[in-house]
This record gives structure tokens, C-alpha cells and sequence, in this order.
């Protein structure tokens, strides 16, 4: 399997972890920070602590996402929230996902179950 199709064995994504790759694509975060900007967003249902960590354990094994170094003002005070970040392999397994909810949402359309300017 060439590189570029490899991110094809990590598909389908479960929620969370779709949610956590939407979020990190846009900036480095910690956990707290994923749970705001996924109910922000209002795309995926924001996920409860336990849940969350246990996908971030999971996905930094698998190479999606990494530990990040960052910390910001705010979190001098708390060591305890560590940021991440989204790798290239964890950025080409999200598009891939994405394109695959294109093309369902197309194929809805197509088939009457909702109106072309529902997407």
C-alpha cells in the first residue's frame, strides 16, 4: 500500500475522533479546548472527558495526532493540560473522511433526502 492511500485503513472514523481531527486541522489544543470548539461548531456532538482522552491515547499511537509542546498564558498554571497537534498522516486520514461525507451528502441529495441547499 503506497503512502498516500494508507490513511484509507484508519476509515471510518468514529465522531470523536473526526471531531478532534476538525479541530486540531485548525490550531494546536487541549482537551478542554476540543470539547469547546466541538460544541462551537455544532457539527459533532462535544464528547465527554473520558471518551476524549481515551481517543487521543488512541490516535497519538496511531500517529494521527502528537503531543505538542505549546502552552499558553493561560495554562502556566496547570500542568496538567497538554496540547496537541494534528501530524500530515492524521491531516490526509481527515480529508479522507471529509470526501467521503461529500460524497454521501451528494448521493442524499440524489436520492431526494435532502434538498441541494441543505449542503
Amino acid at each position: 500500500m503506497d503512502r498516500e492511500r494508507s490513511f484509507e485503513r484508519f476509515l471510518p472514523l468514529r465522531p470523536v475522533e473526526f471531531g478532534i481531527l476538525l479541530s486540531l486541522g485548525e490550531a494546536e489544543r487541549h482537551g478542554y479546548g476540543m470539547i469547546k470548539d466541538a460544541a462551537k461548531r455544532g457539527i459533532v456532538r462535544a464528547p465527554d472527558v473520558g471518551t476524549l482522552y481515551r481517543a487521543l491515547r488512541r490516535m497519538t499511537d496511531q500517529g494521527l495526532i502528537v503531543e505538542s509542546d505549546r502552552r499558553s498564558a493561560h495554562d502556566v498554571d496547570d500542568e496538567r493540560r497538554q496540547h496537541y497537534r494534528i501530524t500530515p498522516l492524521g491531516r490526509r486520514v481527515a480529508r479522507g473522511q471529509a470526501l467521503q461525507f461529500a460524497a454521501l451528502a451528494r448521493a442524499a441529495v440524489e436520492g431526494g433526502l435532502l434538498e441541494g441547499g441543505a449542503l
